[in-house]
């Protein structure tokens, strides 16, 4: 079925206008999305052997698409302390007092950002992106 120009061309603005909205969304709602993460991460029991201690927030934000879904994405940078839990494997490491850069996962479903506090580490949003561009599309700077 062919597509006529002015549709593909209304599809475009849409897709802008919610990329904006989205963003904008996830900005005013961000110390509280932050928050989130922070529980979920430090419950997940992931890395093994540690306990999330500290998470400082970078202003870097990357927003994307899943090519697979076209589900929303949004990486932002953070940059995580940890510490051993006593009597684990980590206890006595001196590694574990290095802070991890790595980028913290939110989607968005239902109308809403949301996080289950999975942890890309060792990589800040914008190499994420690139790292993983076979999965994610980088939203346009016209949608942003």
């Amino acid at each position: 079925m062919m597509e006529w120009p002015w549709i593909r061309l209304w599809r475009m603005l849409a897709a802008g206008r919610q990329g904006r909205n989205v963003r904008n969304l996830f900005l005013q709602q961000r110390p509280q999305l932050q928050d989130a993460f922070f529980a979920a991460a430090a419950a997940s029991g992931k890395p093994r052997g540690l306990r999330w201690k500290a998470c400082e927030w970078e202003s870097a934000v990357e927003f994307a698409r899943e090519r697979a879904t076209g589900s929303l994405t949004a990486l932002a940078g953070v940059v995580i302390e940890f510490e051993a839990v006593e009597g684990g494997d980590m206890e006595g490491v001196a590694a574990v007092g290095n802070l991890r850069n790595a980028s913290a996962v939110f989607f968005f479903h239902a109308g809403q950002w949301r996080t289950t506090g999975k942890t890309v580490f060792n990589l800040n949003p914008d190499e994420a992106l690139v790292r993983f561009q076979s999965q994610y599309e980088r939203l346009s700077e016209d949608s942003r």
